[in-house]
């Protein structure tokens, strides 16, 4: 497996697999796939557009990812900024990079592949914060819950419904730049207990 940067041309080049890959990560019908394609079409060409694939030995595509620089006029963007009171809406969306599609094929699910996807997207990001949506699920069970927590993304709203979709979703967010991982420590052997 390879994890690869992907152009906007590289993206549409592969959107038939995008698609696929989108649809049965989430689950969804056949006529909202459709409609999905044109989105990811006009998504490419946003300011601050980075996208990343990660393909098998024989180029398959397991999962990608894709993001840009969030903005008033963007349906997203615009659906968020209402909900959030003045002083939150200057905490995250004044610099915002939008993870739009973060998306795994499920028999790939559960090697890292998705947290290196998110790594390398908030890594090539170059805004003061960072903000996704994901449908509200268990924590301790979603991998894609468990995955966010563990990049430090914290709660922005809660149970928000968003025009056309009937499921709540949770918008998180966090900080960047990530911070850059360091050395790991030696390992300290653990002294013997002292008896009295």
């Amino acid at each position: 497996m390879r994890l690869v940067r992907w152009t906007p041309d590289d993206l549409l080049r592969r959107l038939d697999d995008v698609v696929a890959v989108y649809g049965e990560a989430m689950g969804y019908r056949a006529d909202l796939l459709e409609a999905r394609r044109g989105y990811i079409a006009t998504h490419v060409r946003r300011p601050g557009f980075r996208a990343v694939a990660s393909l098998t030995s024989s180029g398959q595509l397991a999962g990608f990812g894709y993001g840009y620089v969030g903005a008033a006029g963007q349906w997203w963007h615009d659906q968020v900024w209402r909900a959030l009171d003045q002083p939150t809406r200057r905490r995250w969306l004044a610099d915002c990079f939008e993870v739009v599609e973060l998306h795994v094929r499920p028999p790939a699910q559960g090697h890292g592949l998705g947290a290196g996807q998110l790594r390398a997207l908030l890594t090539m990001a170059e805004n003061a914060t960072t903000l996704l949506s994901t449908p509200e699920a268990d924590e301790q069970t979603s991998r894609a819950w468990r995955l966010y927590r563990r990049f430090g993304f914290l709660d922005v709203l809660r149970d928000f419904r968003f025009p056309g979709d009937e499921r709540p979703f949770g918008v998180l967010g966090r900080d960047l730049p990530l911070p850059v991982p360091g050395p790991t420590p030696p390992s300290v052997p653990t002294p013997p207990p002292v008896r009295s």
